[in-house]
């Protein structure tokens, strides 16, 4: 710990509910002038007895605030540093903690308060706080409340730093945000945080955000901060054979790029790239140049050349393989913790304004599915024993079934509900031949344009995506309009409400704000327009995968079983299910996830079991 900073503590025996410590010094206090009122009283913990009288005061509160600080050691190997408290405007206490034995010791002592069903408590990042207290043996339970998270369904496009809503909503600057003194850091950042709640609780409520932000969001702080605390095994030795192969394949093909080009260079850079592609070889008649004079060498100019060029072709090649292997294959070894031998994302919840959950170290998200190579990335995740297996469980063609429940589309929900192929019975009507005349390229075509039409695709879009013209695209999109009429309706209607509010809103009222919906700029107005439309399908999307992991994880409490939720991707959820509990596990989740929502469309889940990841996807 930092050594305390001397300029804000002083001896102040009027103060402290302690009254005189162990060695008859009075506690030690930092007197902190918070902006436009009296100053504030910052109590360091400094003895087994002044923490027992602090955890009577606090068990007699309705809430109190806690913040924690650890040694920010990555990959999950932390160890906890301190715990604040605030349970009144202006008062707070630092307990210091000296190593592990000590934390385990005083967090025994905070145990049954923290794990009071009664008391609401009141964290900042709280998932955080939840995860080091679990790594000493606590559970923190009752009622969550996490300012960050409350701002984030406030204004989901805006910075949710501490600091930025003390000023906002308090009119007060976190004065020891990079202060050495925990003392003063902590007990500052406790004050505010207990001062925030009130603030942003009435802004929920006139937003409509309160059930959103009690029956969602904080009830799936637990669960995140479970599924990260369990982790997910990685098998090394798979990666480290995938590592020697992907390096062979990336030699092989940067061979085969030089002997195309007639020269060596640096295929990683865009300046010798660009040289080679259209001042050499002369690709393109009129390439595109960058802002900075260079040619644009980017993955959509290389796709588009790909068809008819080997050289683009093995340029994609060559950059997949080393992206693969630098990001994935020889990155994933280095984040697995020390402490428990796993990888412990971490999952963001206040960052996609979308609604939908992001991760870190890894990024799960982005773990490639689309290229045989991308997908081998997954083999590398295992079950954790030979008593395991993992089974992923993913919701099938959820957006296309929440757009055709919202537009009320008869075609695509009978489509639905009969379990006919929404893309062949799609590719039937605009190509108005009967559903057994459909063509491999005419289902290609129809799903491309269903996905397309949810993000707004333009005829430009559509007949770059499928090469072909944009007469014949337009006439496609004109096709499906015809025959799909209610989506059509449904994206006008969507885009007048934004219009009028500046908003539109999931299923369950979760709000992506849209200022620029009203623009005279067109290009602005088209962007804010495309995502009035795309907004509730993906937010709803997000809702309902987070309604399903809170109804599965409250399951898997109650029945007490040994198999775990690990990881979320997309609209996947995946888990190491105990070879006994496979059935029971499969049969509950698929339920609680098909019932998340009632909609106009069944919802479908394709489950899959298997000793790794790519096994059960």
């Amino acid at each position: 710990i930092p050594a305390e900073a001397t300029r804000s503590v002083q001896k102040n025996p009027q103060l402290s509910m302690f009254g005189q410590s162990d060695s008859g010094e009075p506690a030690e206090v930092a007197d902190k002038k918070a902006l436009g009122s009296s100053p504030a009283q910052y109590i360091r913990i400094e003895s087994e007895e002044q923490l027992q009288l602090l955890v009577e005061k606090l068990k007699d509160q309705p809430t109190f605030a806690i913040d924690s600080v650890t040694d920010n050691v990555a990959n999950f190997d932390f160890q906890l540093k301190g715990l604040s408290f605030s349970y009144r405007e202006g008062e707070a206490y630092f307990l210091p903690v000296e190593n592990t034995s000590d934390a385990k010791k005083k967090v025994e002592i905070l145990r049954d308060v923290l794990q009071d069903k009664k008391i609401m408590k009141v964290g900042f990042n709280l998932k955080a706080t939840i995860l080091v207290l679990r790594k000493n043996e606590v559970t923190l339970t009752g009622h969550l409340f996490d300012p960050m998270l409350a701002h984030y369904l406030i204004e989901p496009e805006a910075s949710h730093d501490l600091s930025i809503l003390c000023a906002q909503y308090l009119h007060y600057d976190l004065l020891a945000e990079n202060s050495e003194n925990l003392t003063e850091r902590l007990c500052e950042r406790a004050d505010q945080i207990l001062q925030l709640r009130i603030k942003l609780q009435a802004q929920l409520e006139q937003r409509r955000h309160t059930k959103l932000m009690s029956e969602v969001e904080m009830p799936l702080v637990s669960v995140l901060a479970a599924m990260e605390f369990e982790g997910v095994m990685i098998d090394t030795e798979a990666l480290s054979i995938m590592s020697a192969e992907l390096r062979v394949e990336s030699d092989k093909v940067q061979s085969d790029i030089f002997q195309l080009a007639g020269t060596e260079f640096n295929i990683a850079s865009p300046k010798q790239l660009g040289e080679v592609l259209f001042d050499r070889l002369k690709l393109l008649e009129k390439p595109k140049k960058t802002k900075t004079g260079q040619y644009a060498t980017g993955e959509d100019v290389l796709t588009s050349l790909a068809p008819k060029s080997d050289i683009a072709k093995k340029i994609l090649d060559f950059r997949e393989y080393e992206k693969l292997r630098s990001t994935y294959v020889d990155a994933l070894p280095k984040m697995i913790s020390k402490t428990d031998g796993r990888v412990h994302t971490d999952y963001r919840q206040a960052w996609a304004v979308t609604g939908r959950l992001s991760s870190n170290n890894p990024n799960l998200q982005n773990i490639p599915i689309r290229t045989e190579k991308g997908r081998l990335i997954r083999k590398a995740f295992i079950a954790r024993n030979k008593n395991y297996l993992f089974m992923s469980a993913d919701y099938s063609q959820i957006e296309l079934r929440i757009a055709a429940s919202f537009a009320r589309d008869q075609t695509m929900i009978e489509a639905f509900r009969n379990k006919r192929d929404i893309h062949t019975t799609t590719a039937a009507k605009v190509f108005k031949v009967d559903l057994s005349e459909v063509t491999p390229d005419m289902r290609r075509k129809a799903k491309e344009v269903n996905f397309g039409i949810l993000y707004g695709s333009t005829a430009f879009g559509l007949a770059q995506n499928l090469g072909i013209s944009r007469s014949e695209a337009a006439e496609i999109i004109q096709s499906y309009f015809s025959e799909f009429d209610a989506i059509k309706r449904y994206m006008d209607d969507t885009i007048n409400t934004a219009r009028e509010k500046e908003y539109v809103e999931t299923i369950l009222g979760r709000r992506r704000y849209l200022r620029d919906i009203n623009s005279r700029n067109v290009t602005t107005r088209g962007f804010a327009e495309r995502n009035a439309i795309n907004a509730p399908i993906q937010g709803s999307a997000a809702d309902i995968i987070k309604i399903a992991m809170v109804n599965i994880y409250r399951w898997l409490q109650k029945e007490k079983l040994k198999s775990k939720m690990t990881m979320q991707v997309h609209d996947e959820l995946v888990f190491d299910v105990h070879k006994d509990e496979v059935d029971v596990v499969k049969q509950h989740v698929v339920h609680l996830m098909k019932h998340a929502v009632n909609l106009e469309v069944p919802m479908e889940v394709e489950v899959g079991v298997g000793s790794n990841w790519l096994e059960a996807h």
